[in-house]
């Protein structure tokens, strides 16, 4: 049986920092549900991959995460981590500004089989983006 912590840091590494789609489809269980998914949008697997190859990887260049705790309790791995970079790219309607972007998450990642089951997570995205829409005001 997988690690569940292995599981996750690897999806953190190869799907979000390296955009891997091989990775991506290898460690998303075909029934995956993401319990955070914003309204209107797609709770499966095809949403999880358009958030971060279409909304995130192409507005910050150099994208990191930093995995700053993890917690296993049977099948769920809670992950509290950051996401940098520079925003060189639009970010929900928000332009570009070539300064660093950093998103604070909370996730919970349910794991079967080696594969992400389901999501629940927390972030600041919505807090920066205010910030950052502020700022250009």
């Amino acid at each position: 049986m997988q690690d569940p912590r292995s599981v996750v840091r690897r999806f953190n590494r190869e799907v979000i920092e390296q955009g891997n789609p091989a990775a991506f489809r290898t460690l998303m269980a075909e029934d995956f549900v993401n319990h955070s998914a914003p309204p209107g949008a797609p709770q499966g697997p095809e949403g999880m991959w358009h958030t971060f190859e279409h909304v995130l990887r192409p507005a910050i260049s150099g994208l990191t995460v930093t995995i700053e705790d993890q917690l296993v309790e049977g099948d769920k791995v809670t992950t509290r981590k950051t996401i940098a970079g520079t925003l060189s790219g639009p970010l929900m309607g928000v332009a570009a500004t070539n300064g660093p972007i950093r998103i604070d998450v909370i996730d919970i990642v349910r794991v079967r089989d080696g594969r992400y089951a389901e999501h629940w997570g927390l972030n600041s995205l919505p807090a920066v983006l205010a910030q950052l829409r502020a700022g250009a005001a």
